[in-house]
């Protein structure tokens, strides 16, 4: 849930967790109400732009590369030749422009069902929708379960579940049943990746259920990664990959340092110390 405490103040409060996360924001920018959630943009202080769902903290320009690469490097650099992507959620297109900075990537597809947040990032966080028009993006706004049902099986080497909380219109994104079906449309060695919530709130309940339903569906390997998010709730967020017929715990580490493009987070000694989890995480998870 979300709080004005005064004109110049938005605040989530995560009331389950006792906390709270606050901006000072200067000017309300956009404002619509789409066919499946609210859409606010704010001006802030310190943070840039800051987009809104349903009252809930998207992202902002200050903070969001931490998100965007690391749902989207580890990834491709787990998987031995990833050219072919699926994204889906990822309105925004942050993890999509990440994506296409690998130069053997062929093609990416992304999926996201509400076109209002595409078009608001165009216009609000003009950085992150900057690859829209390579053309090895293909851009769709529709179900993206229902995408994945329709989908040819063993066609893709990489998907990306880019979705918000684990409620309203990205809560299938966390079922066992999706989670098959994302298995059914990776070629072997392909790689899964789905952003898991908060270590520190979630590693007993969403991150532990879904590397349980993962491993359901046919998985062969697990692995989450954490890294900070100040925006996200606790200021701490994960991404939870999944192998199949792959070790997701090992990365082609050498490929790092030969990447062409610069990144402000990811580096292959981030990779290696998001693997090894903390002591608490471990029986939370129940390793």
């Amino acid at each position: 849930m979300s709080e004005r405490l005064d004109d110049s103040w938005f605040t989530e409060i995560f009331s389950s967790e006792g906390s709270a996360f606050s901006l000072k924001v200067t000017e309300k920018l956009h404002d619509v109400q789409s066919a499946y959630q609210h859409l606010e943009v704010y001006a802030t202080e310190t943070f840039g732009n800051l987009m809104l769902l349903d009252g809930c903290v998207m992202l902002t320009d200050r903070d969001n590369f931490l998100y965007h690469e690391m749902m989207a490097h580890p990834a491709l650099f787990t998987h031995a030749d990833p050219k072919r992507v699926v994204i889906i959620g990822g309105g925004d297109c942050g993890t999509l422009r990440e994506v296409l900075k690998h130069s053997g990537v062929e093609k990416v597809t992304q999926i996201d069902i509400d076109e209002e947040v595409t078009k608001a990032s165009e216009r609000f966080f003009p950085a992150l929708t900057a690859s829209n028009g390579d053309p090895r993006a293909e851009l769709l706004f529709e179900d993206g379960v229902k995408w994945v049902d329709a989908a040819s099986e063993g066609s893709v080497d990489v998907i990306i579940i880019d979705s918000t909380d684990p409620v309203g219109p990205a809560e299938g994104l966390f079922k066992v049943d999706f989670l098959a079906k994302c298995h059914r449309l990776l070629r072997e060695g392909g790689v899964m990746v789905q952003q898991s919530e908060s270590p520190l709130y979630h590693s007993g309940s969403i991150i532990r259920e879904l590397r349980e339903d993962m491993k359901k569906a046919g998985f062969t390997s697990v692995a989450t990664l954490p890294f900070p998010q100040p925006v996200y709730p606790s200021g701490w967020w994960s991404a939870t990959l999944a192998g199949k017929g792959v070790d997701v715990n090992a990365f082609r580490e050498d490929a790092t340092g030969g990447a062409d493009f610069a990144l402000d987070y990811y580096s292959a000694g981030i990779h290696r110390g998001a693997l090894s989890l903390p002591p608490f995480m471990h029986r939370l998870l129940k390793d």
